[in-house]
């Protein structure tokens, strides 16, 4: 692998973000770690991946945010110069049945959750494009196909995310781009702390997990790293689900 490639990661201060961030160091890229609220978090994920030898820029951005996005690219044009993979994972969203949702919940929730990847995808395009191509990767979450409690926006959200990837990875093809998500059941990371009912999602989703336990961000990580070598390469607009075959007993 050349060694000075680039991976950006959204949503990379922590959690699965995190964990995929460090799994790439490892493999040798260098990372952009992104975030919006926790710098510190952010800071402390860059000191791991420098650990590992590789260069992290830390950035602020909303992806939410069109001009963000852009100002986040022009940043990495300025240090790196280059990006071969994208690893859309930033997510939000307002937890609540779909009759309490009010329309800034929903679009805080699409923005960063589906809009986000379409602009982000578009920005790390045109730079896959120089250098012969590239691999974008989402995060998903099984609420986009099954209904979750309070999930509703989110679901939506995602589904719309999973919808995107098929149209990317079609049109992005002819330039040796290649687009999947993966979709995780329920992952005990600090995300789920927010649900009112976590306690409930933990006990569910051991109980009826078929292959007996949770799902760990390990776990993720591996699928995504699947997904970006040259193995998947004829694995186009899928979503691939990682939750121990829960979903099948729903």
């Amino acid at each position: 692998m050349n060694k000075e490639k680039v991976a950006v990661v959204t949503g990379s201060s922590r959690g699965i973000g995190k964990a995929i961030a460090l799994r790439l160091a490892e493999e040798g890229y260098h990372i952009v770690v992104n975030y919006a609220r926790s710098k510190e978090a952010a800071l402390q994920t860059a000191k791991e991946i420098e650990a590992l030898g590789r260069k992290a820029l830390v950035i602020k951005a909303n992806v939410g945010k069109v001009e963000k996005i852009k100002e986040m690219f022009a940043q990495i044009d300025e240090t790196f110069g280059r990006v071969d993979v994208l690893i859309n994972n930033a997510a939000s969203g307002v937890l609540r049945p779909a009759m309490e949702l009010e329309e800034s919940h929903w679009d805080w929730t699409m923005d960063i959750n589906s809009k986000a990847l379409l602009f982000c995808a578009q920005e790390a395009a045109k730079r896959m494009e120089k250098v012969g191509g590239g691999k974008i990767v989402s995060i998903s979450s099984l609420g986009s196909i099954r209904y979750l409690e309070n999930y509703t926006a989110v679901g939506v959200s995602k589904a719309a995310l999973e919808s995107l990837t098929r149209y990317l990875a079609v049109e992005l093809a002819p330039k040796n781009i290649s687009v999947n998500a993966v979709s995780g059941g329920a992952v005990d990371t600090d995300a789920l702390k927010h649900f009112p009912n976590r306690e409930e999602l933990l006990e569910d989703a051991i109980a009826k997990t078929p292959a007996g336990r949770m799902i760990e961000p390990k776990d993720i990580v591996h699928t995504v790293m699947f997904l970006l070598s040259e193995e998947a390469e004829m694995i186009r607009g899928q979503t691939i689900i990682v939750d121990g075959g829960r979903s099948l007993l729903l």
